[in-house]
């Protein structure tokens, strides 16, 4: 089962993120979230499997910058 674990604010940073979590092994994708007004617009959903949520979170708590 996937489990949604951050939404960003667009898919740019969506797939930064995305890539950050890849690059620590970790299996991510994306799903929009809502309906976007452009395509670049819209909230996105990073999702990862539930046996992985833990440590994806750490991954992103530990590189996002605010």
């Amino acid at each position: 089962m996937w489990t949604v674990i951050y939404i960003a604010p667009n898919r740019e940073r969506a797939e930064s993120l995305m890539n950050m979590l890849m690059v620590e092994g970790v299996l991510a994708r994306l799903r929009p979230a809502g309906i976007s007004q452009s395509d670049n617009g819209g909230s996105v959903e990073i999702l990862v499997p539930e046996s992985e949520a833990e440590e994806a979170h750490e991954i992103l708590a530990s590189n996002i910058v605010y």
